[in-house]
């Protein structure tokens, strides 16, 4: 499969219906993705990226009925994790000496991945290639989200490659934002960013106010993974500088793991109180075991506040809940307020240790948590809701 993009520009990537996993088991991809490939036809011929390597004999020869390999003179390797160069090394096996483009990162990690010394060209940003009547221009775009990963900005067609910013894990022939279901685009958008590029939200902020300094004019978006923005394809950027900027919704989130529902059940009157204190705010609970964690972080990451329960298991937290929180401390999610409870039946260590990881996540503690004996009572049910009620006035 293949399409036009412009007169001049051919996607030539991968829709990888079935992809339900990514980056081994870590993020999850509901609803697909893409790899996506762009071959630039101008008095010089570019291969902009190539896909994931178990489809690569299927892109080459996909890339076969486009053009005579021979015929290509460049290759751009903007990032060079494996669900992007994949295809690099059969490739390069069929049009050996062929210059790949790349920052000097990306030639490191190229060959720490494939062990070959590839005809590489070390890119900067700012530095140009000139291809004919249009010239493509280099960015770098450091740690968004390896080492490696840059950007590339075609002159004249007016598009930025962007590898992975501005992308999302979503599979459709439709390929283009404005045809896309609009309410599936932006959460999968706001997933990506939250479980992916948070960590680096303040080179995102940078790199973006770089880019519109330059005043470029913008017809589209060519991402890597996802559909391409062609319909003010700038609005994805505005996106990503409110998310960026310590994001926050009128949100409150509680997730809990619970032995016998105790937890549970603690989780349920917390958050009636919270409720009877903050009317407005959107309220919601998750069971950590069941519920996908991706999605918990994305919920957590538009939230204001949340809380953290887990019954004492072992003098311990339960797999799931400290699961969550150890994704937490590495993501670096900012102003965001917290609190813990649970429930146990005779050690009771959970909210002391939950507090303590809240802490070294750098979340504000607003309140002393509260852990409950056995199976909670109403006595018990109450004090919950007054917890709740009072950590919703402490905001």
């Amino acid at each position: 499969m293949s399409f036009k993009i412009t007169d001049k520009v051919t996607w030539v990537g991968k829709i990888d219906w079935e992809l339900r996993h990514f980056h081994g088991d870590e993020y999850s991809t509901d609803r697909g993705s893409s790899y996506n490939s762009y071959l630039i036809k101008d008095e010089k011929t570019v291969l902009v990226d190539t896909v994931w390597q178990p489809f690569g004999q299927e892109f080459i020869a996909n890339l076969k009925k486009e053009i005579d390999l021979n015929e290509i003179d460049y290759i751009i390797a903007q990032h060079s994790e494996v669900d992007h160069s994949g295809a690099l090394p059969l490739l390069l096996k069929e049009i050996p000496g062929t210059p790949v483009y790349c920052t000097s990162n990306g030639k490191k990690i190229l060959q720490g991945h494939y062990h070959e010394d590839w005809n590489f060209v070390e890119v900067k940003t700012g530095d140009t290639l000139d291809i004919g009547k249009s010239t493509l221009t280099f960015v770098e775009a450091r740690m968004l989200h390896w080492p490696d990963s840059m950007m590339t900005y075609m002159s004249g067609e007016n598009i930025l490659f962007s590898n992975d910013a501005f992308g999302q894990h979503l599979a459709s022939e439709l390929m283009y934002n404005d045809l896309v279901d609009q309410c599936e685009l932006f959460e999968e958008a706001i997933k990506y960013y939250a479980n992916i590029l948070t960590p680096f939200s303040t080179l995102v902020t940078r790199k973006i106010e770089e880019i519109l300094k330059l005043k470029l004019p913008l017809n589209m978006i060519a991402t890597s993974h996802g559909v391409i923005w062609r319909d003010n394809p700038v609005q994805i950027v505005e996106k990503y500088l409110k998310w960026a900027d310590a994001y926050q919704e009128d949100q409150i989130t509680l997730v809990y793991d619970t032995m016998w529902n105790g937890t549970r059940r603690m989780a349920e009157a917390i958050a009636e109180g919270i409720k009877s204190a903050d009317h407005n705010a959107t309220v919601k609970l998750y069971n950590a075991a069941h519920t996908d964690k991706n999605d918990i972080i994305t919920e957590l990451f538009r939230s204001k506040a949340f809380l953290f329960g887990s019954s004492t298991v072992n003098k311990g937290i339960m797999n799931a809940t400290g699961g969550l929180l150890e994704m937490l401390r590495g993501l670096g999610l900012k102003d965001k307020k917290a609190a813990a409870f649970g429930s146990y039946g005779w050690s009771g260590e959970s909210v002391d240790i939950i507090e303590q990881k809240l802490k070294d996540a750098k979340f504000e503690i607003v309140k002393d948590g509260i852990k409950v004996l056995w199976n909670p009572d109403e006595d018990a049910l109450k004090e919950c809701f007054e917890f709740g009620k009072s950590f919703a006035e402490k905001l």
